[in-house]
């Protein structure tokens, strides 16, 4: 279970048995102002604290040190935007001068160290620059994804009592352009009023401009022009912050009328992405690394922007997505062309390239022979995506596993460290540093092979959330009262004889058939081995006599024609064939999409308020709003015809 001998077994003890000595070492990795003298401080415990005593400034790791170190023409950032046609890159001399002169309109705008600022912005450079241009000054920043609506931006506003908004005219989506100016305006509207400055970046293809709303300021809110207070704005320098200090604030997907802020440290957040860099990914210097996620998440936050940045390598930025830009040919398009060494994405983006290009045929036409490793998370990797993407890119696939709280992985197979095997359906090992451990409901021990709750035994890694902005209570009952010592994670799982982690679903995925407990993620892996099923999501519904019972819902590959009554009795019986009797499985719905998050997480609750006949909360990350009325009308369709069990 331990890999006694490998170097990742070595590495994995020594972070546990000595944490002090191994993450001060880790910590010769950045440049402090004031060096730590000790790792860990306790003394508030469960409420650690991460190299007490020193200072630091995260922009100056990731942007001015490489520059000092005569690497300033190195490329730090590409932009390529499939929505627009265009495609830049900016050095690391350039990416300071605007990050520098941008933290100068802040400064002007007079945002201090401390103060927060809200980032509404798109998928374009001018996101990358405003969130180190906080760093530089000590704001924290706290990005909110680009097109949420009014309330769900106020809500965050009002939260972290803003005191400046970055935004641009507009964002760019396949077949339509969302206009951010209105949204912001009534955000503004709705908020407590704590908001000052707007500064607004004009997009040569969204219409608006800040002296559309300046003309009429509203409760001493000043707009201004990104481009015009740059031209005239005096670069400012860094200020170092105490490696405690937030460095941003960002709200979990899912929440409603009560963000949940997560907030991330400085100094714990740079010594561990660096070192998480070097060991999971295997990136340094000059390398290129492809996050293909968005900036509003935890994945763009440390993978597109701060991680990639804080080694010297080279971070993608790409506004688009997996297919229909133009076709499930841009994601190997994007990677061949930027001679991407590791690509980073979720599951969902994968299956969509499956579903549209099952044949990889659009994948011939591009080299990645750069391609080191495709690392995948946010959803859980079923076994049939990870063996169609194995054969056709020739190289690692990696699923592994962590949360917007935990900032980077929890479990994976550290490329860097070791030479380990991947396994289907697995998220890998416990990445050094963390302690994990499946309990049962009272917190007793399960044997391998049996599933439980996925806790982190406290204190948690450098870089993990420092708690919530909204206070430590509430962090306390969130994450710490079920499982005293431990860290809840709310997923399920279970670990194999060999120490690799199995992540299941959330533990409300677990679902309950007359007394059976049964993973949904279990089923959805049986579910997706139909070679015509490209995606699959399981969920327990109300049933009067079972208590619960399990419901599937499949879309479909490219190409495939079959008759959907012959289909879901194959897939009835594959579920009984493989999973046994005991699922009670016989609904199964064959749907168009499956409704996901902007992240690419399924509403599975979603998805249950639906079937059960609940009133239905649409939350605010869903990225297309119209899959839920579509779903509505497939189940009334499904009911109808008389295939629902009962």
């Amino acid at each position: 279970m331990e890999h006694v001998g490998s170097a990742y077994h070595r590495v994995h003890r020594a972070s546990l048995e000595d944490p002090e000595r191994f993450w001060l070492e880790a910590a010769a990795a950045v440049d402090w102002e004031q060096p730590p003298q000790r790792a860990l401080d306790s003394s508030r415990a469960p409420l650690y604290e991460w190299f007490p005593g020193a200072t630091l400034n995260t922009c100056h790791n990731a942007v001015d040190r490489h520059v000092q170190a005569g690497h300033g023409e190195r490329t730090a950032l590409i932009h390529d935007s499939a929505m627009t046609g265009t495609k830049s890159r900016l050095s690391y001399a350039e990416l300071l001068e605007r990050v520098s002169r941008f933290a100068g309109v802040l400064r002007d705008c007079g945002v201090t160290a401390g103060d927060r600022v809200v980032i509404y912005l798109p998928m374009i450079p001018e996101a990358v620059v405003a969130m180190l241009a906080c760093a530089r000054i000590g704001a924290v920043h706290s990005v909110v994804f680009g097109g949420f609506a009014a309330p769900e931006l106020a809500a965050r506003i009002d939260d972290c009592t803003a005191v400046a908004l970055v935004t641009a005219s507009g964002g760019l989506e396949p077949g339509r352009v969302v206009e951010y100016l209105p949204i912001v305006a009534e955000a503004l509207a709705l908020s407590a009023g704590s908001v000052r400055s707007v500064v607004v970046k004009a997009r040569e293809h969204v219409p608006g401009r800040a002296a559309d709303h300046d003309a009429t300021p509203a409760a001493g809110v000043r707009w201004l022009d990104w481009d015009e207070q740059c031209a005239q704005a005096r670069p400012a320098a860094t200020v170092p912050v105490a490696a405690g200090d937030p460095l941003y604030v960002l709200y979990t997907s899912g929440t409603t009328a009560s963000p949940k802020g997560i907030v991330r440290d400085n100094g714990g957040h740079a010594v561990a992405l660096a070192w998480s860099m070097a060991a999971v990914y295997d990136i340094g210097p000059g390398d290129v690394m492809w996050a293909a996620s968005d900036v509003g998440w935890v994945v763009g936050h440390s993978y597109i922007v701060y991680a990639p940045l804080l080694v010297g390598a080279t971070t993608v930025l790409y506004e688009g997505k997996p297919v229909g830009t133009p076709d499930a040919g841009a994601f190997w398009r994007v990677a061949a062309e930027h001679r991407v060494n590791v690509l980073f994405t979720a599951p969902t983006a994968l299956r969509a390239i499956r579903r549209a290009d099952p044949g990889l045929d659009l994948l011939a036409r591009h080299d990645l022979s750069s391609l080191r490793t495709l690392f995948l998370a946010g959803e859980r990797l079923d076994p049939e995506t990870f063996a169609w993407a194995e054969r056709g890119l020739h190289c690692p696939v990696v699923d592994h596993w962590w949360q917007t709280e935990t900032g980077w992985p929890v479990a994976a197979v550290p490329r860097g460290l070791d030479s380990l095997p991947v396994r289907a359906g697995s998220a890998g090992l416990p990445v050094p540093g963390y302690r994990v451990e499946v309990v049962d409901g009272q917190g007793n021990p399960r044997a391998a092979g049996e599933e439980g709750n996925i806790v982190l035994r406290l204190p948690l890694p450098p870089g993990s959330l420092r708690g919530l902005w909204a206070g430590q209570e509430r962090y306390r009952a969130a994450y710490l009262t079920a499982f005293p010592g431990c860290y809840a994670t709310g997923d399920s799982g279970h670990f194999d004889e060999d120490g690799y982690l199995y992540v299941m679903g959330r533990t409300d995925d677990v679902i309950n058939v007359a007394g059976h407990r049964l993973s949904t993620g279990q089923l959805e892996e049986v579910l997706a081995t139909h070679p015509a099923v490209a995606e699959a999501a399981v969920i327990g519904v109300r049933d009067e006599l079972k208590g619960q019972r399990a419901s599937g819902f499949v879309t479909l590959k490219a190409g495939v024609d079959l008759d959907e009554a012959d289909l879901r009795r194959e897939l009835v019986a594959l579920v009984r064939r493989q999973v046994g009797p005991v699922a009670a499985f016989r609904d199964v719905l064959v749907v168009q999409r499956l409704p996901k998050t902007r992240s690419g997480k399924i509403l599975r609750k979603t998805m249950r308020q639906i079937v059960d006949g609940d009133e239905v909360a649409v939350p605010p990350t869903i990225e297309e709003p119209a899959v839920v009325d579509d779903l509505l009308v497939a189940v009334d369709r499904y009911r109808a015809s008389g295939a629902a069990g009962g």
